[in-house]
């Protein structure tokens, strides 16, 4: 597996080297990222027919927010954290289209 990615930053830095577009085909949805405490931030990744743009604050409305915090989301990232425990134990909120976000992870495969 890939080193892990320690900040929010390298994670939006690493976000078009993951990216598959032919996952995205077809597809238009605004995601909205609210991460929580040291190095968080809100984020909007905008999906758009098989292309992305990621945009720093909320601004538009989303399809899906997904909020937890910076932490745990790298954890999520990195393979700690495993995203149905995460929503189970309450430490990954979602908000508005549940499929968009089971959809994240053929969009943003991890890498093996």
């Amino acid at each position: 597996m890939a080193e892990d990615l320690k900040t929010i930053a390298e994670v939006l830095d690493e976000m078009p080297n993951r990216f598959n577009k032919e996952a995205a085909v077809g597809l238009s949805a605004t995601y909205q990222f609210d991460l929580t405490g040291d190095g968080g931030g809100t984020y909007q990744l905008k999906i758009a027919d098989g292309s992305f743009e990621l945009v720093d604050g909320g601004g538009d409305a989303a399809n899906i927010t997904i909020i937890m915090a910076a932490a745990d989301y790298l954890d999520m990232i990195n393979g700690k954290l495993n995203p149905q425990m995460a929503f189970m134990g309450g430490k990954l909120k979602i908000k508005g289209d549940m499929s968009l976000a089971l959809k994240m992870q053929q969009l943003f495969p991890n890498p093996t």
